[in-house]
């Protein structure tokens, strides 16, 4: 009697915690997908993530816009994500890799692709037919970011003005990492200094310290939650509109 109770206790307990354990991140999710005007198909310099030129070609051009629910204040730009078309006559079995890179609603979507993205879901010679749509039935996941070749980089923010206003952005996230907060050393202070999230991937500070600028920003990604430094990675003539590559590669 006691053998065949733990029996179904055991089976009780698998059964309850069999779909937890089968359901993944790595599940496609259903939704829908549009694009939007652009005269050489690329993204846009003037996205809501901040990102500038960067924003239009980075990915090669394969970039979206992403809803409120993926954008997340901003903390969604730079994320990944597979986003493939679910109609079997028109559109490929592997889709497009986009990178977000700004925010954006359509009907009932989560993603507004660059023209060139939208164009990478279609079979060959069915882009014009799908592009005729508007709107498709798509399911996405989210993937790790791959830049071959590129190493974090903090970009002084073209809206900066030296040295009363630093605003900077970090490029090539890589992994499946979101940036949730970004500090800066004061020397004279002895702390570190919470910049303020101005909008999408931009943080900012006013009357930032003299000298080189080190940083140091906390991600959450397949690791969990941690803090990373960047020492003196903005030097103390820092110019805006330039990047400034860090040697690291987050995973």
């Amino acid at each position: 009697m006691g053998l065949s109770l733990k029996f179904h206790c055991c089976l009780v307990c698998v059964m309850v915690l069999l779909p937890a354990l089968c359901y993944s991140q790595d599940d496609f999710v259903k939704s829908r997908a549009t694009y939007y005007g652009s005269p050489d198909c690329l993204g846009t310099p003037t996205g809501a993530c901040g990102f500038g030129e960067y924003g239009r070609t980075v990915n090669d051009a394969n970039v979206a816009g992403a809803s409120a629910r993926l954008y997340k204040n901003g903390t969604g730009c730079g994320a990944c994500y597979q986003v493939r078309c679910t109609n079997p006559r028109l559109c490929t079995d592997d889709g497009v890799y986009v990178v977000v890179t700004d925010y954006g609603e359509g009907d009932n979507t989560d993603f507004i692709h660059s023209p060139r993205a939208y164009a990478r879901m279609a079979k060959p010679d069915t882009a014009a037919e799908l592009f005729s749509y508007g709107v498709v039935e798509v399911e996405y996941k989210r993937i790790p970011c791959r830049y071959g070749g590129y190493k974090l980089q903090f970009k002084v923010h073209e809206h900066s003005k030296f040295p009363n206003y630093l605003a900077i952005v970090l490029l090539y996230v890589s992994g499946k990492n979101e940036v949730l907060a970004v500090e800066m050393w004061r020397e004279d202070c002895k702390e570190w200094i919470r910049m303020r999230r101005a909008y999408g991937a931009v943080f900012d500070m006013a009357n930032p310290p003299m000298g080189p600028v080190s940083l140091r920003f906390q991600v959450q990604g397949s690791a969990g939650l941690k803090w990373m430094q960047a020492p003196n990675i903005i030097p103390s003539d820092w110019q805006a509109g330039v990047a400034y590559e860090s040697d690291i590669e987050l995973d």
